[in-house]
């Protein structure tokens, strides 16, 4: 069995201050993961190559930019084609689900989210995506 990368830095990109701030915390002390929060699309691409992020959680509905404009910003550079994107929305019916899937994204978590296992299951979502 091949070893998979342990999963260190993500960048989180939220426009709900409450929820960003829920996630931060279950991301950085419940799971021990390195996160960087963005408030919006733009922000998020303009740290990006700061962060160099393994994985990538972006909000559906956002202001300005959405999930599916950013991943699609993302795909289009070359150091970020292959990085791993969940999206992160209270829209979960299975079309949208295969949707986002189809758009590029490796899963789906559902909003709301449980805070306590929040940083397991996007470990497990990581872990798939180096079967």
């Amino acid at each position: 069995m091949n070893s998979v990368a342990a999963l260190e830095k993500i960048l989180y990109i939220e426009d709900e201050p409450d929820i960003r701030l829920v996630a931060e915390i279950a991301l950085r002390q419940v799971g021990q993961l390195d996160v960087v929060t963005c408030a919006s699309g733009e922000e998020g691409l303009a740290v990006i190559h700061e962060v160099m992020p393994q994985l990538i959680i972006l909000d559906v509905m956002m202001p300005g930019m959405d999930g599916p404009q950013i991943l699609s910003k993302l795909r289009a550079m070359p150091e970020f084609m292959l990085t791993p994107v969940i999206f992160i929305t209270a829209k979960v019916q299975p079309d949208e689900v295969e949707q986002f899937k189809q758009l590029g994204a490796v899963d789906v978590i559902t909003k709301p989210f449980n805070p306590m296992t929040l940083a397991q299951d996007v470990r497990a979502i990581w872990a798939t995506c180096h079967e």
